[in-house]
C-alpha cells in the first residue's frame, strides 16, 4: 500500500517536472495593457518591456529588481532612452531582490499608478511562480497578460526552478 502511494507521487512529481519543462509559457501576442512591469535578471527581459512600450502596448513601465549601483542615465545610456522617456514612462525600481519581493514592489506600483491591467514580463521558466507571487499580493481585479521571454533553460535551471515552484503552492496551500 505505501509503495502504491510512494510510486504514484513519484509519477505525479515525474510528469509534473515534464510538463513544467516542456510547456513553457509563450510570448504575449500584441495585447494593449495599462502598464509593462519587468522583472531584471536574466537577458532580454528588459529590451522585450522596452520593445512593448515602442510599440505601443502599454504607455508605462516598472522595471523591478534593478541594482542600487544603476543610475537612471545609466539605464537610459544602455537602453539607448532619452531622458524625456525615462522620466515620463519609465520607473526603475531599487526594493525588491528576489520574486515575492518583485511582485510587493509592483503591487505597490500598480496600485500607486492605478493601473488595471498589466503585462508581466520575465523569463519563460520564471513566468509560472513570477506570476503565482504577483497574483497572491495584486488588487482584486487586475488583468496580468503574461508576456514569456523564450529562453533555453539548462535542467538544472529548470530543475531549480521547478522545486521552488512546488515549493511556492505549498507554502500557497498551507497559507503561508
Amino acid at each position: 500500500m505505501i509503495r502504491r502511494i510512494a510510486s504514484s507521487f513519484l509519477l505525479l512529481y515525474l510528469f509534473g517536472f515534464g510538463w513544467f519543462g516542456v510547456f513553457l509559457p509563450n510570448p504575449a501576442g500584441p495585447v494593449k495593457t495599462d502598464a509593462v512591469v519587468v522583472l531584471t535578471g536574466s537577458g532580454g527581459r528588459i529590451d522585450r518591456g522596452l520593445e512593448v512600450l515602442r510599440a505601443g502596448l502599454a504607455p508605462r513601465m516598472l522595471v523591478s529588481g534593478v541594482d542600487s549601483e544603476v543610475r537612471p542615465a545609466e539605464f537610459a545610456a544602455q537602453y539607448d532612452l532619452s531622458p524625456g522617456k525615462l522620466r515620463c514612462c519609465i520607473t526603475l525600481g531599487y526594493e525588491s531582490v528576489d520574486t515575492r519581493s518583485n511582485a510587493r514592489e509592483a503591487t505597490d506600483w500598480i496600485v500607486a499608478h492605478h493601473i488595471g491591467s498589466v503585462r508581466l514580463v520575465t523569463s519563460d521558466w520564471h513566468m509560472r511562480r513570477a506570476a503565482l507571487d504577483l497574483a497572491q499580493v495584486a488588487p482584486a481585479g487586475l488583468t496580468v497578460v503574461e508576456d514569456a521571454v523564450p529562453t533555453r533553460p539548462s535542467f538544472y535551471v529548470l530543475f531549480l526552478e521547478y522545486h521552488k515552484l512546488l515549493a511556492r503552492l505549498v507554502q500557497r496551500v498551507l497559507g503561508l
